[in-house]
C-alpha cells in the first residue's frame, strides 16, 4: 500500500512532535531534580515558546498557539486524570 505525501507529512509531524516531547520532559525533570517549582519551569518554558515563536512567526503566530492552548485546557485535555486510548 503507498501512502500519499500528506500521510508521509503527518508521520514527519508526529515523529517531532514525540522527540520535542521527549526533549522537554527531560529538562523538566531535570529542573525539578535541582528544586525548580513547576510554576516557574512551565512561564520559563512558555516564555521561551512564545519569544521564539514571535520571532519566527510573529504575533499572529503566537496569538493562534495561545488561543489553541486555551482551548486545550478548557477542553481538559491536560487533566492528569484524563485516561487516553
Amino acid at each position: 500500500m503507498e501512502r500519499s505525501v500528506s500521510d508521509i507529512d503527518a508521520l514527519i509531524r508526529e515523529e517531532k512532535r514525540l522527540t520535542a516531547l521527549e526533549s522537554q520532559s527531560e529538562a523538566w525533570a531535570e529542573g525539578i531534580s535541582a528544586g525548580i517549582e513547576p510554576e516557574i519551569l512551565a512561564e520559563a518554558a512558555l516564555a521561551t515558546a512564545f519569544a521564539e515563536l514571535l520571532r519566527s512567526g510573529g504575533e499572529h503566530a503566537a496569538l493562534a498557539l495561545l488561543d489553541r492552548m486555551r482551548e486545550r485546557v478548557i477542553a481538559g485535555e491536560f487533566e492528569p486524570d484524563l485516561v487516553r486510548h
